[in-house]
């Protein structure tokens, strides 16, 4: 295994498991939870979505065949943890900016170090182009 394989699965296997985790944890209104989301001034039932989306985009990064959708999961790595690291920032909560900050690079780190066959497409500089016309 290569260099660039350990990183992408280490990276990878820390990402997915914070989802799970995070995710069972959202789903499952844990106290602790609960209380940090209404302390930002989120709903509950935010909880709920969330989490639900941690745990599938955990489950889509790791299934094999499914590059379209891996590719909308690491997007909403990015998002749901750039927004919780702003939202405690806003909050004045700094101690809680460190693990969604860290997860979202860890995400964009697995997302870069794919191996060549999980990427959803491989961009070719003008493999699209249609021939130009005669200039005739």
């Amino acid at each position: 295994m290569s260099t660039r394989q350990k990183g992408y699965w280490a990276a990878t296997s820390l990402v997915v498991f914070a989802l799970l985790a995070g995710g069972l944890g959202d789903v499952m209104r844990l106290k602790p939870v609960a209380e940090g989301i209404e302390r930002i001034g989120y709903p509950l039932y935010f909880l709920t979505l969330v989490g639900t989306w941690k745990i599938l985009g955990g489950f889509a990064l790791v299934w094999p065949g499914l590059p379209k959708l891996r590719e909308w999961a690491y997007a909403g790595v990015f998002f749901v943890m750039t927004g919780a690291a702003i939202s405690h920032a806003v909050c004045g909560e700094v101690v809680y900016i460190f693990a969604p900050a860290l997860l979202a690079i860890l995400g964009m780190l697995s997302w870069k170090l794919q191996p060549e066959g999980r990427l959803s497409t491989v961009v070719t500089p003008g493999a699209n182009r249609r021939p130009s016309a005669s200039p005739i």
